[in-house]
């Protein structure tokens, strides 16, 4: 089926009520404002709708942000193909991994406020971790497993589903992703071998979530409160969270075949708050979390956390030695966090280092993060460029439509 394009005037309205209507950021009055090509842009918008007449996606929502201000908000296909129901501007997807940098925000803000120290052991927060061994031959750990260990990946603890050693099958015939409550799921993981020594490997894992749960000790407050009340709440994120209201549930974006762990019902309060990959959000709540980060930490007279916060969570935490070859990395591969792709990782973040050596265009300083449902984000403070990707695809999808993208989206940019 092949979907009508809008006249450009009729877009360019859309894009207006929409951004009012979803308190997203400022709309720029004409995309070549703010260096991009409106020309260009048509290039980005030609080649996802033949991605989606083609069954390639379902639909998407891209947000360009340049200068503070949208150039392009684009719905394209379907939020549901098998009912027809056209995507909207403020459709509402099921991010995963991008709920990661939300989490990692929260903890840095109890860290500024002296609740918590990022180099202490986590085992000052969860006691549960003291003992905790490596490897399923019970090695003692070389040092203790540290808060900032958990928002860079490099905690030893691992997420089982990706890789086959030893440790991974405990994590799969474990029942954490079936625990009765954000704290069980934590004292599971406290009860299973870390799959390295502390500081070792950059190894995707529950780190994030383990990180929500010390929110929840530190603060006193559920996780879900304490996001709502210090981060979604302040940035005017009203359509983020862990579950939907009804009438939000019915803007649910949806992929043309089932997904991994997308069953539950979106509008129940799901038994563990997971701050690895629970959350939900539409392009332009999370483009004013972007936009936030790209202001050194503040938005619209709102400061979330200081500039030199925002300058430490996105620089290069991965020290030399780290291995960074592991299951997740090679999967992303673009995006993984290795030397040969001149990337890195930050506290919650994918962290550009080399102008180099990647196949698709960006700048060093640049970060990101992306979920396994297929959406995806980046910022560019160089450029002063927030890009959010929204689409709900299987994961063999994901890397090559966010190369695609980069590559769509730079090429538009004109100074």
């Amino acid at each position: 089926m092949r979907i009508p394009r809008k006249p450009s005037i009729v877009l360019l309205g859309a894009l207006l009520a929409a951004a009012a209507l979803c308190q997203s950021l400022p709309v720029a009055n004409r995309p070549e404002d703010v260096g991009i090509s409106s020309q260009r842009l048509q290039r980005v918008h030609a080649q996802m709708q033949a991605d989606v007449e083609k069954g390639r996606i379902p639909g998407a929502v891209l947000l360009i942000a340049r200068d503070g201000k949208i150039a392009r908000l684009d719905a394209l296909g379907f939020q549901a193909r098998k009912s027809q129901t056209p995507m909207q501007t403020d459709s509402i997807f099921r991010i995963a991994s991008m709920s990661k940098p939300i989490t990692s925000t929260a903890i840095m803000i109890l860290a500024e406020e002296g609740k918590l120290d990022i180099g202490a052991p986590v085992a000052q927060y969860l006691p549960e971790f003291k003992d905790v061994k490596v490897g399923v031959e019970g090695a003692a750990p070389k040092r203790p497993m540290t808060v900032q260990d958990l928002l860079r990946h490099t905690s030893g603890l691992t997420y089982g589903i990706f890789g086959s050693s030893p440790v991974d099958e405990l994590y799969k015939k474990s029942t954490i992703f079936a625990s009765k409550s954000l704290a069980d799921m934590v004292a599971t993981i406290a009860s299973m071998p870390l799959a390295h020594q502390p500081g070792e490997f950059w190894e995707y894992s529950v780190s994030t979530d383990v990180l929500g749960r010390i929110v929840e000790v530190v603060s006193g407050m559920d996780l879900d409160r304490f996001v709502a009340e210090r981060i979604t709440g302040p940035l005017k994120m009203s359509n983020t969270g862990f579950y939907l209201t009804t009438s939000q549930a019915a803007r649910l974006a949806h992929a043309d075949s089932a997904l991994l762990m997308t069953s539950a019902d979106p509008t129940a309060k799901p038994a563990v708050l997971s701050g690895g990959g629970g959350m939900l959000s539409t392009a332009g709540d999370y483009a004013r979390f972007s936009q936030m980060m790209l202001n050194g930490g503040e938005l619209d007279g709102v400061r979330i956390l200081a500039p030199k916060t925002v300058a430490l969570m996105t620089s290069d935490q991965l020290p030399p030695g780290t291995e960074r070859h592991t299951p997740v990395a090679t999967i992303l591969n673009s995006f993984g966090p290795t030397p040969e792709m001149g990337t890195s990782f930050g506290l919650g973040f994918a962290v550009r280092v080399d102008p180099g050596r990647n196949p698709v265009p960006g700048s060093v300083g640049d970060f990101s993060w992306a979920g396994i449902y297929g959406t995806y984000f980046w910022v560019d403070p160089k450029e002063k460029l927030v890009t959010v990707l929204m689409i709900q695809v299987p994961q063999t999808v994901n890397v090559p439509y966010w190369r695609q993208t980069r590559t769509l989206v730079y090429q538009a940019l004109t100074k």
